[in-house]
């Protein structure tokens, strides 16, 4: 018991998987797929624009459908869907594909300190910085795809 509880504070510390979640997708599952009508040249008519994610975000029942699929292939041992959310790897404010499945994966809120609000974090700094001219939004895309922790740590720093 003393070392399972050693495990568990050792993973919330460097942020590793707890529990069957994974602080990064399973790049075979998803490994992010990019919303062909956003680009460098679209920008300050899409993601720039301030609600524009509404306009494009997919149903909850599409996306709880599909959490609850992904969940199983996962292979999660927490299986309590109010734990994650369905994330967009390459998120709708970097101009992330919507519905594909490539693009969406659960992602635990209960991860620390690498969770779904961390990452939320660094998507809304990621856009600013994009529409402000700072970072090209393929590098931006291409971060947050490849390891968004890793992203963070170099843009926002320790949480």
């Amino acid at each position: 018991m003393r070392l399972a509880l050693l495990t568990l504070v050792v993973s919330c510390l460097v942020g590793m998987p707890v529990f069957g979640q994974q602080t990064l997708p399973d790049p075979n599952l998803t490994p992010g797929v990019q919303n062909e009508e956003v680009t460098q040249q679209t920008i300050a008519s899409t993601i720039c624009v301030r609600g524009y994610t509404k306009t494009i975000r997919p149903p909850a029942k599409y996306t709880s459908a599909l959490k609850r699929r992904q969940i199983r292939e996962y292979g999660f041992e927490d299986t309590k869907l109010s734990d994650y959310e369905e994330d967009h790897l390459i998120s709708l404010e970097l101009g992330g594909h919507p519905t594909d499945p490539g693009n969406l994966w659960p992602q635990s809120y209960l991860t620390q300190p690498w969770n779904a609000k961390a990452k939320d974090q660094l998507e809304n700094f990621l856009n600013a910085e994009v529409c402000a001219g700072r970072i090209p939004l393929a590098r931006a895309q291409r971060e947050i795809a490849s390891d968004w922790v890793a992203a963070y740590k170099k843009y926002l720093g320790e949480p």
